[in-house]
């Protein structure tokens, strides 16, 4: 079967058009609409609606779309898994990963991955929602990707890290270094929440404490959080991890109990990973333990 009707389609709708989608593929763009067009014809409905400012999807395109994906997703496992069979240290891993381990973690360990697989490829699937990663390791969309545990989804998964929340406060802030960090001055100063989705980590923390915080500023990213702490904002509440190597002027204050996320990495099934997929999660296993051994 000749699937390359339905991954031109796949990234044309990714990109919002024909052009685009050329571009990315190496096509001509003209090879991109007739593909699109011959895959319409074949199926016998319209999958996008054409218009100057890009492609869309279609009532018919939306209902195809999902067997098209696992489609696509199954030919790329058949010729992983063949790779497999052959000995051969090749493939692309799709990993799911939130925003600290993206930073803090994924580069170091990227980089001492490729010198021992250098034919190895990796497509980084951003999320900070853990059903969202969830649900991508289950469907297919990721081969792996890494979680707070525990996690309601049936996945095989690997603790790797236990990660402290922290108060953090701007460097001439009067509560810098007060340790332990009083949970009333969450509720004095104004407080820089994370919007967390569905998953509600810092919240447990906060109702923990037992503290309604000052909320003045809602933001969705941590880096975002860290500038504006620096700059005298607000104070908050942050992972350790995304503190390491900070070049923000912050001070990270710890609470008389501590409060931690356990991060995991996950898979669908470890007894169906690829060969790429296996060595990958050994590597991070591997590197995380000699990072935070010594």
């Amino acid at each position: 079967m000749d699937l390359t009707k339905y991954q031109v389609f796949l990234k044309t709708v990714e990109c919002g058009s024909f052009t685009a989608a050329a571009q990315q593929l190496s096509f001509t763009q003209s090879g991109v609409s007739h593909a699109i067009s011959g895959l319409e014809e074949e199926l016998g409905v319209t999958l996008l609606s054409r218009s100057r400012g890009g492609v869309t999807l279609t009532a018919d395109g939306w209902a195809l779309m999902p067997y098209i994906q696992e489609i696509c997703r199954q030919q790329r496992s058949i010729e992983e898994r063949a790779k497999d069979l052959q000995g051969l240290e090749t493939g692309v891993v799709r990993v799911a990963v939130f925003t600290s381990v993206s930073v803090q973690w994924m580069p170091y360990i990227l980089k001492s991955f490729r010198k021992q697989y250098p034919n190895i490829e990796f497509e980084l699937l951003p999320s900070n929602y853990n059903t969202e990663i969830a649900r991508w390791i289950q469907d297919g969309t990721a081969d792996c990707g890494f979680l707070v545990l525990p996690t309601e989804a049936n996945l095989d998964c690997w603790l790797l890290q236990r990660d402290q929340w922290k108060a953090i406060v701007p460097w001439d802030h009067p509560l810098a270094g007060r340790e332990p960090f009083p949970p009333e001055a969450l509720t004095q100063y104004p407080f820089i929440l994370l919007e967390e989705g569905d998953d509600y980590e810092i919240q447990e923390v906060l109702d923990t404490l037992g503290v309604q915080p000052n909320v003045q500023y809602r933001v969705q990213q941590d880096q975002v959080i860290l500038a504006m702490v620096s700059c005298g904002l607000g104070i908050s509440i942050m992972e350790e991890l995304m503190l390491d190597r900070n070049e923000y002027p912050v001070v990270a204050c710890s609470f008389a109990k501590p409060f931690y996320r356990n991060i995991g990495i996950c898979v669908k099934d470890k007894r169906a990973i690829s060969r790429s997929t296996y060595r990958f999660v050994e590597h991070v296993r591997r590197w995380v333990l000699e990072k935070y051994s010594g």
